[in-house]
């Protein structure tokens, strides 16, 4: 079956309020040029490992939020008003908590959508649960969809101290309360100036946080719950004033481990200030918030409509060795040769697999399977071997060939176009290229089709082998499926300018979004 174009946009809210935030995005990097297909025969095997048993608690459905209400809850329904929006599970253990809405202000509508993260403990005992890794963003001002060259490359400043004044750490004028709202410079100025973190959007934010295992700042650290009670753990809002047009949105993704079982839901309270808890707890006994776009049934032909996801998954990271069959390591003759990542119904890139995170808990007109993996970790090693008499110069990357299902052994690519929508935007860490025995972290921005870009090359000499490794949490308002390929040498072409921050003109950027505050 088909990945078409609308099944992407109606599966992945490329047509919702959040792509309003991205529309300027255009990629700085890329030529007008129009896009021109392209094939490359390659081996397309499917993903080796699977994903583990780990329980999330996937809230996305509705994007968009409309009203006050339940967004997901897993309390038991019994006592409750509406027992329809309770799906009676608990958490315990190591457990994970995924996010991701948008608000966009009606005309004289509430300036603010409040999300509260609820905590449930029905026992006889104290729970404690505890943050292993936590992250959250907002669009603006936190992580704005800036139009960002397709390749970059992270804390390049750590590496060539000697670089000197950058247009990235060029003068800041004091900001306005609009351009605060807006923008928080500092971040994205030491990121662009290669010294930090690398972003565009929340999604992107997020991913890179856990990534590179950094916690957003000033989130708790454990919170503990008496028997019998329901807490707070986090009031986050989604605040739109000083926006234009009046839409924001936020992307949380939390790894948390309970000391016994609990209940959680996640509320929206649509109001100008924070919500009292009597507040919230009187949403938690009331009904869903609505719902988003129905899905179409499991095995249905034709069309496919995905929906979002609003529901208990199982699964929150896929560790792989990628090895030729009946091996312990990877050829350099298997060359060229790739693997899906995030593959899906509708888009296994003629593998036949399907990676979707099943869902043990749903509601009825939402998703069936986390289709898309938002958030899900993918840990993939590389333990290759050059098994030849001779050099052997290889080439790494991700890309996200165009929508149809290829026919056996063949990836459609595409020239690069600033009109193909964006297919994947977020972080990617690598370790074992040439040139640096640690791990780089890129950040991508790459459109329908577009090929690379080249992450970089691992030369081995006859006999050797080297290990290399390839991480990545799956951003939020990705599109999948991407390939990860290792081709020769000379397949795809080096841009020697590539992937250094410290090029771009930050103020350029960010003026149009700081327009008229």
């Amino acid at each position: 079956m088909g990945w078409r174009p609308l099944q992407a946009m109606a599966a992945h809210g490329l047509c919702s309020a959040m792509a309003v935030l991205a529309m300027a995005a255009a990629p700085t990097a890329m030529g007008q040029e129009q896009a021109q297909s392209t094939q490359r025969f390659q081996t397309l095997r499917p993903l080796p490992g699977q994903l583990d048993q780990t329980p999330v608690f996937n809230d996305n459905n509705p994007e968009s939020i409309k009203a006050s209400g339940i967004l997901l809850s897993t309390f038991a329904p019994v006592g409750r008003a509406h027992p329809e929006a309770h799906l009676d599970q608990r958490f315990v253990g190591n457990f994970t908590v995924f996010s991701h809405h948008v608000y966009a202000r009606p005309a004289h509508g509430a300036t603010t959508a409040w999300l509260a993260l609820l905590a449930g403990n029905a026992a006889d005992q104290r729970v404690t649960i505890t943050v292993q890794e936590a992250a959250t963003a907002l669009s603006q001002p936190d992580a704005p969809f800036l139009p960002l060259p397709s390749f970059l490359e992270e804390n390049l400043a750590a590496a060539d101290e000697d670089h000197g004044d950058t247009v990235a750490n060029s003068f800041r004028a004091p900001l306005s309360t609009a351009a605060a709202a807006r923008l928080d410079q500092a971040p994205l100025r030491r990121g662009l100036g290669g010294r930090g973190a690398i972003y565009a959007g929340p999604g992107s934010r997020v991913a890179g946080a856990l990534v590179r295992g950094d916690s957003t700042p000033g989130l708790p650290a454990s919170w503990r719950l008496p028997p019998h009670s329901t807490q707070t753990l986090l009031l986050l809002p989604i605040p739109t004033s000083y926006l234009d047009p009046p839409v924001n949105g936020r992307t949380t993704q939390l790894r948390l481990h309970s000391s016994g079982p609990v209940s959680l839901a996640m509320v929206a309270a649509l109001q100008d200030g924070p919500p009292r808890l009597s507040t919230l707890l009187g949403l938690l006994d009331g009904p869903l918030s609505p719902k988003g776009h129905q899905p179409t049934p499991p095995g249905h032909a034709g069309g496919i409509v995905y929906s979002r996801v609003s529901g208990v998954q199982r699964g929150a990271r896929w560790l792989a060795r990628l090895t030729d069959p009946g091996s312990d390591a990877l050829s350099v003759g298997s060359v060229p040769v790739g693997w899906p990542v995030s593959a899906l119904v509708g888009g296994t890139m003629a593998t036949g697999q399907v990676q979707t995170a099943p869902l043990v808990a749903f509601y009825p007109g939402t998703a069936w399977a986390a289709h898309g993996n938002y958030g899900v970790e993918y840990h993939l090693t590389l333990p290759l071997l050059n098994d030849t008499p001779e050099p052997v110069t290889l080439q790494l990357a991700l890309e996200s060939p165009q929508e149809r299902e290829p026919s056996g052994g063949v990836v459609s690519l595409a020239a690069a176009s600033p009109n193909a929508p964006v297919r994947f935007r977020g972080p990617v860490a690598v370790q074992g290229l040439d040139g640096s025995p640690g791990e780089r972290v890129f950040h991508l921005v790459q459109r329908r089709g577009q090929p690379g870009p080249l992450l970089g090359a691992i030369t081995l000499a006859p006999g050797e082998d080297r290990t290399v490794v390839v991480r990545l949490v799956y951003p939020a308002d990705a599109t999948p499926p991407q390939v990860l390929s290792l081709l020769s040498a000379h397949t795809l072409a080096p841009d020697p300018h590539a992937g250094d921050p410290r090029r771009i003109d930050v103020d350029a950027l960010i003026a149009p979004l700081l327009e008229g505050s």
